[in-house]
């Protein structure tokens, strides 16, 4: 597509999903562009906070096992302490830091460093103990803000790697393992893992940033926190979990979560009577470690990380829905090319649901330019992994 050669987006991958099914699917450009390496709908990268989303069906696995609670304090499973200099009697909840109201920040001169290119990362619940115990050598008074839990929102990775972190004291178990006993494996998600060590390296994309019209590739890294940013997926495996969400947790009969926890998951937490009082309700709204976008128009989850851009959305009704991955982070006035695919593969996809709804009530399909669209509408998947240089792409855009 010309977009993407204009934005120098390397690599690109999308999926168009119509009534819980995927009616289009296709890569575009490049995984290793200096290998000729085509991008494909199997390919694999990191998804940067989507991620958060497996968490939170983790999280909610948890609740629907008796394991723990949404609003019980979080120090009744932890194994230190978390503390809130400013308001130490207030309890924070998971409840809290999946909504983005804990009060916990991310000090930007310790996040950084949680990202590794290359060697191990630190365990996560020995820097999550050394952030928030006042002996740690991350820790701060300036690690939490001066509110009050459920009072404000402030977007945090680190609160999501310590709910991540909550799950696996609960279940006794890491979060990778307990998402690939839950989800990955029940899903057929057989591309997708947390760590480099559990992804076939061959099918792995390169990350690429691109800027004033140079595209550099930069290597592959893990992170600390990995629970708020760390999967690797493709599209192809990243719709069949999207669709189990959309579909009160079932994908093609297998069920990963009870209907009940799944509403709950994406339930609008915020009401007139309980939001923060830094939140309009007609611009954003939150579920559990689930988003709201354009407007609280659409539903889901965007991820940014160096070197990709991912979105994964769908409308409220949940009938439609797009997933776009591209492997290149770009910057300054180029950041809006992506948004502009996505924008247009919506159009795609509204259009398809029409066709869909056409072809069922038996109302001819129209002449015309919107005819070749039927020709797309498939009753199941439909992949197609050509892939042509990336002047000949069309896509999308997403860690948020």
């Amino acid at each position: 597509m010309q977009r993407m050669d204009e934005a120098g987006i390397t690599g690109l991958g999308a999926a168009i999903v119509v009534d819980k099914k995927v009616v289009w699917m296709k890569g575009y450009g490049f995984a290793d562009k200096e290998s000729a390496v085509p991008f494909s709908p199997d390919t694999v990268m990191n998804i940067g906070s989507i991620s958060k989303t497996f968490t939170g069906v983790a999280m909610m696995r948890a609740v629907q096992e008796g394991r723990i609670s949404l609003d019980e304090d979080i120090n009744s499973y932890l194994p230190f302490k978390v503390i809130r200099p400013h308001y130490p009697n207030e309890k924070i909840t998971l409840r809290h830091l999946a909504t983005h109201t804990s009060g916990i920040t991310d000090r930007r001169s310790v996040y950084k460093d949680t990202y590794h290119y290359g060697g191990s990362p630190e365990p996560l619940g020995e820097f999550l103990k050394s952030y928030f115990m006042p002996s740690g050598i991350y820790y701060s008074k300036d690690n939490f803000l001066n509110v009050k839990p459920g009072t404000h929102r402030e977007y945090s990775n680190i609160a999501a790697g310590l709910a991540g972190y909550i799950v696996e004291v609960a279940v006794g178990k890491k979060l990778h393992a307990y998402t690939e006993q839950h989800i990955f494996t029940p899903l057929r998600m057989d591309n997708t893992g947390w760590f480099l060590s559990e992804i076939d390296r061959a099918k792995h994309s390169k990350l690429y940033v691109a800027q004033d019209s140079v595209t550099i590739a930069i290597p592959l890294y893990e992170i600390t926190t990995y629970p708020d940013g760390g999967v690797r997926t493709s599209v192809s495996d990243l719709s069949k979990f999207f669709i189990a969400l959309l579909n009160d947790g079932v994908y093609e009969g297998t069920r990963i979560l009870d209907k009940r926890w799944v509403e709950e998951m994406l339930r609008f937490q915020y009401t007139d009577s309980n939001k923060p009082v830094n939140v309009s309700l007609q611009e954003i709204n939150s579920g559990l470690f689930w988003a709201t976008k354009s407007d609280v128009t659409r539903i889901g989850h965007n991820g940014s990380d160096p070197g990709l851009r991912i979105l994964m959305l769908a409308n409220l009704s949940k009938d439609v829905g797009v997933i776009v991955f591209t492997n290149t982070s770009l910057s300054g006035v180029e950041e809006r090319h992506p948004i502009d695919i996505f924008l247009e593969l919506w159009k795609r996809a509204e259009a398809l649901k029409k066709e869909r709804r056409r072809s069922w009530s038996g109302i001819a399909a129209p002449s015309g330019p919107a005819a070749p669209l039927k020709q797309r509408v498939v009753r199941s998947r439909m992949i197609s992994t050509a892939a042509r240089s990336s002047r000949a792409a069309a896509g999308v855009r997403g860690r948020a």
